[in-house]
């Protein structure tokens, strides 16, 4: 439980940031030049923390990194601008709400992660918060927008669930994030040049705007998302997603002076619910939670853990590595 807490707190820090990128890029970013503005965000973040880590893309991770870049930044960036063109911001993100079920999907069946009961229910809940939250009302639907939102959708969550896969014995979350970010980067320029022409020019306020929004809520976000699609379920990083429309709206009523209402009251505690279903573990009898707890299995006291090996126990009273007096002054956390 104290592991779960501390990595979801991680994971948590990608969608606050994604929520202040908001707010950054309406306020002091150029407008009209999207991919330009993507290349700004994805490069220059994936060049630092290249340098950071010193280490670059061996074997298979050259083409993993470029189709990863093209899924999680370069085709998901410029997805997410069609679609924000196209949709009103509140339809688009409740789209983009359904994050933590296509996660679900795809870690069930690349990862063999089924979700639990309580992660849909956690994940019902957050969806419903979100469409309370920022309400949809009666807009006019552009289909291209839908099919620019839910590609996004369906191509990051098939990005993220990979990267969760083959990330498993790697370099590490910095140097995986790096080698993303500079193939999605690299990938835009072209498509920039072409669409938009030459760069737009930045005064003072833009490019305060695009270290905030490279270091923050690039490099740092999409580090911790990355560092939490390795330590915890797909699903319950899915979840967490759901704080970056909450991010937004608060930042309207810290910044903008704008007053929640009954309705948004109802779907921020309705998101709050559902990310907390993501934190829940059952126990028995006060023991270890079912998630990590091993089965003694035969006469000679070994255990069969979820893996199926057989372990030699540490002692008499409990699995290996678990110490049963820590275990039952945790009991019911």
């Amino acid at each position: 439980m104290e592991n779960t807490v501390r990595w979801s707190l991680v994971t948590a820090i990608a969608p606050i940031a994604w929520g202040t990128n908001y707010f950054v890029t309406h306020e002091y970013l150029p407008a009209g030049h999207p991919l330009y503005g993507a290349v700004f965000r994805a490069l220059p973040a994936g060049l630092l923390l290249l340098a950071l880590t010193r280490r670059l893309p061996h074997g298979a991770w050259w083409w993993r990194s470029l189709l990863l870049g093209v899924c999680n930044m370069g085709a998901f960036f410029a997805l997410i601008y069609v679609a924000s063109q196209l949709l009103p911001v509140s339809l688009a993100s409740t789209i983009m709400s359904a994050a933590p079920f296509t996660l679900a999907l795809f870690a069930w069946g690349l990862l063999g992660e089924r979700p639990t009961a309580l992660v849909l229910t956690g994940a019902t809940a957050g969806i419903a918060g979100v469409v309370l939250l920022l309400g949809t009302g009666s807009v006019a639907v552009d289909r291209r927008g839908v099919a620019a939102s839910v590609a996004a959708l369906v191509m990051s969550s098939g990005g993220y669930v990979l990267a969760k896969k083959w990330g498993r014995a790697d370099a590490g979350p910095v140097a995986t994030t790096a080698w993303q970010l500079v193939a999605g980067g690299l990938i835009l320029i072209p498509f920039a040049i072409a669409v938009e022409g030459a760069p737009p020019r930045l005064d003072g306020p833009a490019i305060a705007g695009f270290a905030y929004v490279g270091l923050v809520a690039t490099a740092l976000a999409f580090t911790a998302w990355f560092t939490g699609l390795r330590k915890l379920p797909a699903a319950t990083v899915g979840l967490i997603g759901l704080l970056n429309p909450v991010t937004g709206v608060l930042l309207g009523v810290l910044w903008s002076g704008d007053v929640l209402t009954g309705r948004q009251l109802l779907g921020l505690a309705l998101v709050l619910l559902g990310i907390a279903c993501s934190q829940l573990r059952f126990t028995v009898r006060g023991d270890a939670p079912l998630s990590g707890l091993s089965v003694r299995s035969g006469e000679d006291g070994r255990y069969a853990s979820a893996d199926g090996r057989g372990r030699a126990p540490a002692g008499r009273h409990g699995p290996p590595g678990v110490d049963r007096r820590r275990v039952r002054g945790r009991a019911g956390s």
